[in-house]
């Protein structure tokens, strides 16, 4: 027997095994392997472990059959193999913060365990290259082991190398030039791993095929590694991504329902806003340099480059994988939102010189507009787009805003169930509500107050020979929503004639004019049949009387809204006097009943709808009206109370209501009235109360500019009008100066008592206010990011309130904020507020009944016992006892 083929009977060395011959290994095969398979798995030396791993993987992998490899070896050696690794990583990060340049016994054991690592993913690349080698398809299941190990080492690797610096606490350097060698190994084993997975194949069988689910896994451990790697090595990253991408396309038929689509949604979405994060700071610093640094012009065309892979990577995903995505599309949403909120025109952009923004927008902006138009027919995103409760906050409702736009100029190309399905709001069978596009775009369009008043300009529609111009927004949506009026399918007639006349009937006024210019459009250039249509909805309009008659009592929470200016001098006096009747009606019923806050809802109805008839109809009010109105405002005016305005919100808008309607009829009130109006003022204004308490003060201020006050009550109302103008024309908000600043000069210019005029103006930064609004000039220059900043700010002040609420909620719920004060927090807190109330409610009406008529015999003594209770639960209160 040569000695080649000379195997001994006893255990071999792992010394005599090195010096094998290709030959009498691929002989001995059966005999030794298991014995070095058995010395594997019972050995405890990290040293010997790789000794072993080498010489199997090196000398007997190429002769084994493949077919059982994955019996045969891998599931016998790479468990083991993986705990060592994970051992040893253990090792590195409980001993690297003792390592220094002193402890050389130190240094030498983390630099050995680090080699050795070194050699184990060089083995597992041995592995992944001979499967490679020896198999031109490859059945996941026949080598499953394999790639779940590597994966595992893998990551492992790469997250203890992205968190060396805090590992080695400072003393990195003793090791990095090991830890550069573990990256490029572990780097190189991933590149062999992914060539090696392009040769799997999986055939089209049941889904608890053990084959797709490895394939699932794989996708979702490379998927993790992206996690790790992200800020490692860009173009790595972008790698395997590219290659997750590739494997999910390549089986989706068998794997599509396995996927964790909504994490690598979400994961995409977040490297897209990471680098494109990167890509404006690198620009905003561009902008801000003096000098081209060609490094970072480089540095920003590479992650503007990488921005676009990503996006594409989630077009091409998003567009195989739709039907699976219902729960993404909230996170898409949010992603069109937040690059459009950091990018110009936004208020919360960047500074980014308009070379760079033409590149970012031709580059990588472009991409989302495919990504919408994939989007359009998928109900789960037009739930989430249009719902109903949308929270957005300040700096995302302006992209919002361009979003619903950019869905707008999409949908006359689309079949007409698109279009119903975001043009008709959500059917009785939805889970949850949704509202028509149309009305979002008017609700959005209201909330972008700071880009209307700057104005933002964006990109403007070409036109024919002529370059892109950019536009206002108000003109931005308005030629959009008229462009797609122009070409809207007639099954969508009910939803633009809804969504019209509620915007056109709305109280603010850029709303309510883009409605009206968007119908003017329509009148002209609509289609023939929809222009019909609208000529209809008019003249129905004209019987909009009958079907709402003034003289009921329940139709007065609609008058309230509607200005007599539209009705004809006849019709206005006929409807005037029909609300003025049944509204006093409603005011003295309630003085007549109980009196309970719960009823302020009905008065204040009744106040809100005499106040639009004074404000625009009151030419035709005949002194019996003007007086019945007067008589009701001022028996009002005794049952309200400081401490109610203060605390309760519906008492707040009885009086926001009462003030500017008792100033409408200021020359005919009593002067008793009037003095306790103005006491009343000045004791309120003290506490604080919401702003738009102030705005009504101002109204009823501003009036007192037409009236001679008699001389047995001067002494009393002048000392309270210069101390309210004072306190207002001081305020620090700036919505509230202004009023005050306009009130303040109204009433000057009108009164006879000129000596109050110098009182009211406190300080001299107060007289100066005044003069440069007389003059018309700014107190100060602003500069154009002051502006910004400003306007960004004051928007927080009108939206934050309300921002909570829900858009049907914002849009058309009563005006009704809450005390600028939040309430401590007591047990029961509630409970002794309601019953205090009752209390104080019932002493008003005592109140008023003495006013009326004498007290009867026993009152003095019942009160006199109710005022001694009130003593002992004070004296409780104070002492702290019950």
């Amino acid at each position: 027997m040569s000695e080649d083929r000379a195997a001994p009977e006893s255990a071999v060395s792992l010394e005599d095994l090195s010096s094998w011959s290709e030959e009498l290994c691929r002989q001995e095969l059966p005999s030794v392997l298991p014995r070095l398979l058995s010395m594997y798995q019972h050995s405890d030396s990290w040293i010997e472990h790789i000794k072993l791993l080498k010489i199997i993987i090196d000398m007997f992998l190429p002769h084994m059959n493949h077919v059982a490899l994955e019996t045969t070896l891998f599931s016998q050696v790479l468990p083991k193999t993986v705990k060592l690794f994970d051992d040893m990583i253990y090792e590195l990060t409980s001993q690297a913060r003792e390592l220094s340049s002193q402890n050389l016994e130190l240094q030498s054991t983390l630099r050995n365990i680090l080699q050795t690592m070194v050699q184990v993913l060089g083995a597992l690349t041995g592995c992944v290259q001979h499967v490679c080698a020896t198999q031109e398809s490859i059945i996941l299941e026949d080598i499953h082991s394999l790639p779940s190990s590597v994966l595992h080492v893998i990551k492992s690797t790469f997250v203890h190398c992205k968190n060396s610096e805090s590992v080695y606490s400072g003393r990195l350097h003793l090791v990095s030039d090991l830890l550069q060698a573990l990256f490029k190994e572990a780097y190189s084993l991933q590149k062999q791993l992914m060539g090696l997975l392009d040769l799997v194949s999986l055939a089209s069988v049941e889904d608890e095929n053990d084959g797709i689910l490895n394939m699932v896994v794989v996708i979702h451990s490379l998927m993790d590694i992206c996690l790790v790697i992200s800020s490692i090595d860009s173009a790595f990253h972008a790698n395997t991504w590219k290659f997750i991408i590739k494997q999910s396309l390549k089986h989706q038929s068998v794997i599509k329902k396995q996927l964790k689509h909504k994490d690598i949604i979400s994961n995409l979405c977040e490297d897209i806003l990471f680098s494109f994060y990167s890509c404006l700071q690198l620009a905003e610093q561009m902008a801000q340099s003096d000098t081209q640094d060609n490094a970072d012009y480089r540095l920003f065309h590479k992650t503007l480059k990488l921005c676009r892979f990503f996006a594409n990577s989630l077009l091409h995903y998003t567009k195989e994988f739709l039907p699976f995505l219902s729960d993404s599309c909230g996170t898409l949403h949010q992603l069109y939102l937040q690059i459009h909120s950091k990018f110009p025109p936004s208020l919360y952009a960047a500074s980014v010189a308009t070379a760079q923004r033409e590149e970012i927008a031709g580059t990588f902006l472009v991409t989302l507009d495919p990504l919408l138009s994939q989007l359009l027919p998928f109900q789960p995103f037009v739930q989430v787009v249009l719902h109903n409760k949308l929270d957005l906050p300040c700096e995302l409702q302006f992209p919002q805003c361009l979003l619903l736009v950019a869905v707008l100029n999409k949908l006359p190309s689309q079949p007409e169930d698109v279009q119903m399905l975001w043009c008709a709001g959500s059917p009785v069978t939805e889970a949850t509500s949704r509202i028509s596009l149309l009305e979002a775009i008017f609700y959005s369009f209201e909330q972008c107050s700071g880009e209307l008043s700057l104005p933002v300009r964006v990109q403007g529609v070409e036109s024919k020979g002529q370059a892109q111009v950019a536009v206002t927004l108000y003109q931005h949506v308005c030629v959009h929503l008229c462009a797609f009026i122009a070409s809207s399918h007639p099954s969508l007639f009910p939803e633009l004639d809804a969504a019209l006349l509620n915007t056109v009937l709305s109280a603010t006024m850029i709303t309510s004019l883009l409605a009206m210019d968007a119908w003017c459009f329509l009148a002209r250039y609509g289609t023939a049949e929809l222009c019909a249509h609208h000529v209809t909805i008019v003249a129905h309009l004209v019987e909009f009387i009958q079907k709402f008659p003034p003289q009921a009592a329940e139709n007065l929470c609609l008058w309230q809204y509607i200005s007599f200016q539209a009705l004809s001098a006849d019709l206005r006096k006929q409807i005037a006097t029909e609300v003025t009747r049944v509204g006093t009606t409603q005011c003295r019923e309630w003085l007549s009943s109980s009196r309970t806050l719960g009823e302020l809802e009905s008065l204040n109805t009744a106040l809100s709808a005499l106040l639009t008839v004074c404000n625009s109809a009151g030419e035709t009010l005949d002194i019996r009206q003007q007086t019945a109105i007067t008589e009701v405002g001022s028996q009002l005016w005794v049952f309200l109370r400081i401490k109610q305005v203060v605390s309760q919100p519906y008492a707040q808008r009885t009086l926001s209501l009462l003030l500017p309607l008792l100033g409408f009829f200021i020359q005919t009130l009593d002067p008793q009235v009037t003095s306790q109006v103005v006491t009343l003022q000045t004791s309120l204004l003290k506490l604080e109360p919401p702003d738009h308490v102030r705005f009504a003060v101002l109204d009823f201020l501003s009036s007192l500019g037409k009236l001679f006050i008699p001389q047995d009550i001067q002494d009393k109302i002048l000392p309270d009008l210069s101390c309210l103008f004072a306190l207002l024309l001081a305020d620090r908000n700036w919505l509230v100066e202004q009023h005050s600043l306009e009130a303040f000069t109204q009433f000057a210019e009108g009164t006879n008592h000129e000596e109050i005029v110098p009182q009211c103006l406190s300080s001299e930064e107060t007289k100066n206010k005044v003069v440069s609004f007389l003059e018309k000039t700014g107190l100060v220059a602003e500069t154009e990011a002051a502006r910004v900043e400003r306007v960004k700010q004051e928007r927080g002040v009108f939206w934050e309130p309300f921002v909570k609420g829900t858009m049907e909620e914002a849009r058309w719920s009563p005006l009704e904020p809450c005390a600028k004060r939040a309430r401590r927090a007591f047990p029961l807190e509630e409970e002794y507020r309601t019953a205090l109330q009752k209390a104080t409610g019932a002493l008003e009406v005592i109140e008023a009944l003495l006013q009326k008529c004498p007290a009867p015999d026993w009152l003095p003594v019942e009160m006199e016992a109710l005022q001694e209770r009130l003593t002992e639960l004070t004296r409780c209160l104070l002492t702290g006892k019950t």
